[in-house]
């Protein structure tokens, strides 16, 4: 029995410590294939309300649908420099936009006048110029492609 015994303690060690291995290595396959992303919002006209940012894989709802949005957050405004930021951690890589909004009045929507021009501040990844209409995914997608990356969204009232 003894014998049997002093077999069976290695081997069970050896598992033990493949399932560790295997672990290990899929945390760190895991930490290869994301991301952290910093979303850094400037040029807001006040430290009035909050920023809300919205994260799309996709053109599905973007810019304005939040709720179809991969991930969301609202974030304080800096009443010194008037500038805010977020951090998304564990992003899978690949493609993205952001839009961005200054919810002056914390009402939770972009409030716009009677013919549909925003009153709130309003931004988009890779800073499309002002337009006629929201800017299409295409012009505000972008690669997330590195360990730490960032964007830098000039609000536009």
């Amino acid at each position: 029995m003894k014998p049997k015994l002093q077999f069976a303690r290695p081997r069970a060690l050896a598992i033990a410590g493949l399932f560790v291995w295997l672990s290990l290595t899929s945390v760190a396959a895991q930490a290869q294939n994301t991301s952290t992303l910093t979303i850094r919002i400037t040029g807001a006209r006040n430290a009035k309300g909050q920023i809300g940012v919205a994260l799309f894989r996709d053109a599905t709802g973007f810019p304005g649908d939040s709720s179809k949005a991969f991930r969301t957050q609202q974030v304080k405004i800096d009443p010194h420099t008037w500038t805010a930021e977020i951090v998304f951690e564990a992003i899978p890589r690949g493609v993205y936009a952001v839009s961005v909004f200054h919810d002056e009045n914390l009402n939770g929507k972009l409030d716009k006048n009677f013919m549909g021009v925003p009153k709130e501040g309003y931004g988009a990844s890779n800073n499309p110029r002002k337009r006629m209409g929201p800017p299409p995914f295409d012009e505000a997608r972008f690669t997330l492609d590195q360990p730490q990356q960032l964007v830098e969204i000039n609000l536009m009232y």
